[in-house]
């Protein structure tokens, strides 16, 4: 059967549009379909424009310390519609710059909402961003689906007032009291964006430490750094109930303490978008959590769809789908066998002030594959000697698998701590020893020079039983 595309992309965020540009310049005929933000979830309404809203929150502070270095600088008050618009012109200019990039591969874009009619047809249907198109419908031997996640909520009365991430980007004013329910990337990430610009921020999350997966240390040191922001943490915690008055909010907690707010914010997770696809008439299983099952391969259970990506559910972040697009694109259509990924070594960041950034094994991971020696120190940057921010600190760690001497893991929380992990990254994909480091030549001064001064073990951490 003939059909009229090779390959048909649902979804045109980072992994979809890489996976259609590599298919498209090994000759293949290609179409992508978005139905929302060409760019996707990252660049419309994640990484790109909360890392802007991120470097906005911290001016403030820039002008504070400013005048420890003999500038006669005055802290103003901050404009949050200059920021959105600001925001909004550059997330425009990079959906041009996407749309652009799929035209010139010679790809065929779809604007709409694809659904599934069987395993090789598509009927895309308007949507939001194209309401007055006429349905098409779309063949191709293969389809990728990329159509990513989206933000839960909670299932407590009254949850219908709070906002997520999606509408956070768009608020027409910043809210001067904000409470933030959940810890993860997001959560911590927004609190410390509210902060900076000047909100009240309360965060109620479950657990004792925030940012539950990273290491333990990193997560002790951000719990004070949550503090030292502002920020007022509440602890195992959990909301029951969100109650409005006037333009307020009430939001009760499980300890029987209760927040008040001009503004509920929901960070406690996303979920794979699959709702409206039709997979059922694709053939393609859902596994827990609504999540697409795929090989390693990227093979659903019906073998000409396959399915990459945060709709996997397997490792939710930007560059792993855009590896994931990529390899699939030259298995399927490339002359050469793809690349290698090192998936188990990805470098992680979290946007706050200061930010943190790990790859590899944590301690208590790392523990229960052999003993451990650790190395960590624990020191206030230069600029901050300054400053007088002595709170400001930097903490680095190494976890070092004892037998075999490798650096299995990084961890940083301090000023940087995503630039210098990135380069660190390397090292830990190499698999180098904790010799390699030690011989390498620091740049000084910089507080990445710790990173290859650590010479004294901390402790030894024994296998964990």
């Amino acid at each position: 059967m003939s059909h009229e595309f090779d390959l048909l992309v649902i979804g045109a965020g980072s992994g979809g549009v890489r996976c259609a540009r590599i298919a498209a310049s090994h000759g293949a005929k290609v179409a992508i379909v978005e139905s929302r933000h060409w760019g996707g979830t990252c660049v419309n309404l994640g990484c790109v424009p909360k890392k802007l809203m991120v470097q906005a929150s911290e001016y403030g502070d820039l002008v504070d310390d400013s005048h420890a270095f003999g500038w006669s600088s005055t802290r103003g008050t901050h404009d949050w519609a200059t920021l959105i618009a600001a925001k909004d012109k550059e997330i425009t200019r990079l959906n041009g710059i996407y749309v652009s990039m799929l035209e010139k591969a010679g790809i065929a874009l779809f604007t709409g909402h694809a659904r599934f009619e069987d395993a090789h047809t598509v009927v895309v249907e308007p949507s939001p961003l194209a309401p007055d198109e006429a349905p098409r419908t779309v063949t191709a031997k293969r389809i990728v689906i990329a159509t990513g996640s989206t933000p839960l909520k909670l299932d407590i009365p009254g949850a219908d007032y709070a906002i997520t991430s999606d509408e956070a980007f768009h608020l027409t004013e910043r809210p001067q009291r904000v409470v933030i329910v959940g810890s993860g990337y997001i959560g911590v990430e927004f609190a410390g964006i509210f902060a900076g610009l000047g909100s009240t921020v309360d965060m109620v999350q479950r657990h004792d430490l925030p940012l539950r997966g990273f290491d333990e240390d990193l997560r002790k040191e951000l719990k004070d750094a949550i503090a030292v922001r502002g920020i007022t943490l509440h602890g195992n915690a959990a909301p029951t109930r969100i109650e409005k008055t006037g333009t307020a909010y009430t939001v009760s907690l499980n300890n029987g303490q209760t927040l008040d707010a001009d503004c509920v914010f929901f960070a406690v997770g996303r979920r794979p978008k699959i709702d409206s696809l039709g997979l059922e008439k694709a053939g393609v299983s859902t596994a827990k959590g609504g999540r697409i099952a795929v090989n390693d391969r990227q093979e659903t259970s019906q073998p000409n769809i396959y399915a990459i990506g945060d709709v996997t559910d397997r490792l939710n972040l930007t560059p792993v789908a855009i590896a994931e697009g990529h390899n699939l694109a030259d298995s399927l259509f490339g002359k050469e066998p793809p690349r290698t990924w090192s998936l188990d070594t990805t470098p992680k960041a979290v946007f706050f002030s200061p930010p943190l950034a790990s790859v590899g094994l944590t301690e208590e991971e790392a523990a229960k594959n052999g003993v451990l020696d650790i190395y960590l120190t624990r020191f206030t940057p230069m600029r901050h000697t300054l400053s007088g921010r002595k709170d400001r600190k930097t903490i680095m760690k190494l976890v070092v698998d004892q037998a075999s001497q490798k650096v299995v893991g990084a961890h940083i929380l301090g000023d940087d701590a995503a630039e210098m992990m990135q380069g660190v990254a390397i090292a830990v994909t190499a698999g180098l020893r904790k010799v390699d480091f030690d011989r390498t030549v620091g740049i000084h001064p910089t507080s990445a020079e710790e990173l290859v001064t650590l010479r004294t073990r901390t402790r030894e951490t024994p296998k964990a039983s």
